[in-house]
């Protein structure tokens, strides 16, 4: 018997069960069917019924997920009603992937993969995540994701079904909405059987960069069910997602009211990071792209709130990446390079951290030649890439000289930014097509009268001596200021 369910079942502050009535609490906080359980102590299920109402009325809990969280000790992390704080993030659960093949090895890996899946998720989807392990002691059967769900308190549920050979392994996820079990988003991945823990280490980024990140699955979902909600109802979540939106048009209207939007959701809940670090990037764009009249306030703006987000979370990777940006442009570089190694560390498997991370290798410090290869392994991991994406892949391909390519990839970004449209004139000024250079000249004279080359070198920041004498060189071909 597990030494944590007979403390829990023997507490002073429980009623002590029947030795009978501890093993059916067991084994149904286990998962286990009134069925199974009943073959398994010789019983009828009826009987089975009967010990588990007893069993309720004692313990004083009425769902099994209360119960088992009673069971293994965990009390603490469920309760029988859900409970959140006002303006406070939706949550998702994590149930351990169904294993559907015999043998123990892949129900280790199922359980190996389902732990993965939580931690990254937890690090990269900007919502709270359930602990595996009080998932775990949950035993849930497919059946039971809804209700769980509901008792858990939770917004989203994510679970998944294993089912392997000697050859293929495949994994079926699915999100749902915990509160109707409304299925939110599905996918099937096939996998050959090699080296098992590359295997598992391929399913888990699979999943977490299609679900998570600022164009994922979870944050799409959020957005479309924020906008059917009345504004005086909005969230701090509800705003960060609306903010995010904002932000990736990378155009001054955008700008301005993704960091008004940020603004309202750190009101309502000042603890929530990811908006502090997309409130410091708004303000880094505001510099970069002379969206203000105060660049060096905007600076100051930039500082004051990615420290908060790294106080508050000091391994949220696109923080660090946003940090090293900002050390970049007050000058010192050696605090840049860190602080760029520790967002490669923290996020080596999160795109949206590589492809920024990609920009500034290629523009503010670091080593430009590993700008490709971030830049295209963000790419590999996340198949629903953002515009932005295309934007950093761009700036990249032309400092490595690549100028078609940057053409290429700069006209599937944001269409309204003015870095975009000066790196579109840079790349075709350097491939000797004037017209084509003058036309976004003229865009950029025309829309963006206060941006400047020389302000975005100064406010993105570019550092890296070959970056800054790329651009100077095609901006004089360019016949930009």
């Amino acid at each position: 018997m597990n030494h944590n369910v007979t403390a829990a079942m023997s507490s002073p502050s429980s009623p002590v069960l029947s030795e009978r009535e501890r093993v059916v609490a067991e084994k149904f906080a286990a998962g286990l069917t009134y069925r199974e359980i009943g073959e398994a102590l010789f019983i009828a299920p009826s009987t089975v019924r009967t010990h588990l109402a007893a069993i309720y009325e004692k313990l004083g809990v009425r769902n099994k997920v209360a119960l088992a969280a009673h069971v293994n000790g965990v009390a603490g992390a469920v309760s029988d009603k859900p409970s959140a704080l006002p303006g406070a993030s939706p949550v998702l659960a994590i149930f351990p992937i169904e294993c559907l093949s015999a043998e123990e090895h892949w129900r280790r890996f199922a359980d190996g993969l389902s732990s993965d899946i939580t931690v990254d998720l937890a690090r990269y989807a900007d919502l709270p995540v359930i602990a595996f392990h009080t998932m775990k002691a949950l035993g849930s059967k497919p059946a039971d994701f809804a209700a769980d769900g509901r008792a858990l308190g939770v917004a989203y549920i994510l679970s998944g079904q294993l089912r392997a050979d000697d050859r293929r392994v495949r994994l079926t996820m699915e999100l749902a909405d915990a509160g109707t079990g409304v299925s939110l988003w599905r996918e099937r991945y096939d996998r050959p059987v090699e080296d098992i823990f590359a295997l598992q280490d391929s399913l888990t980024e699979s999943v977490i960069n299609v679900l998570a990140g600022c164009f994922g699955a979870i944050a799409t979902i959020g957005r479309n069910a924020v906008r059917r909600k009345p504004p005086a109802s909005l969230r701090a979540y509800d705003l960060y997602l609306l903010g995010v939106e904002q932000h990736n048009t990378f155009s001054r209207a955008g700008n301005a009211e993704a960091i008004r939007l940020f603004a309202r959701a750190l009101e309502l809940d000042p603890m929530l990071v990811r908006a502090w670090t997309e409130l410091a990037y708004a303000y880094s764009i505001q510099a970069g792209n002379c969206f203000g009249h105060d660049p060096r306030g905007s600076i100051e703006k930039w500082r004051a709130a990615v420290e908060n987000a790294i106080r508050l979370d000091p391994s949220d990777s696109c923080a660090c990446n946003c940090l090293g940006d900002l050390m970049g442009c007050l000058g010192d570089l050696e605090a840049a390079e860190r602080a760029y190694q520790r967002a490669y560390e923290y996020g080596s498997n999160h795109a949206d951290t590589l492809a920024l991370l990609a920009g500034s290798k290629a523009l503010v410090a670091g080593d430009p030649a590993e700008a490709i290869l971030l830049m295209e392994r963000a790419m590999r991991l996340n198949p629903l890439a953002a515009p932005w994406y295309f934007g950093m892949q761009g700036r990249v391909l032309f400092c490595a000289g690549r100028h078609r390519e940057a053409i290429a990839s700069l006209r599937r970004s944001t269409p309204d930014s003015p870095n975009v449209l000066m790196f579109l004139a840079l790349a075709h000024a350097a491939s000797g097509e004037d017209a084509e250079a003058a036309g976004y000249v003229a865009r950029l004279a025309a829309e963006f009268p206060d941006f400047s080359i020389e302000g975005f070198i100064s406010g993105y920041p570019v550092t890296n001596p070959g970056a800054v004498k790329a651009i100077r060189t095609a901006a004089k071909l360019a016949g930009l200021g």
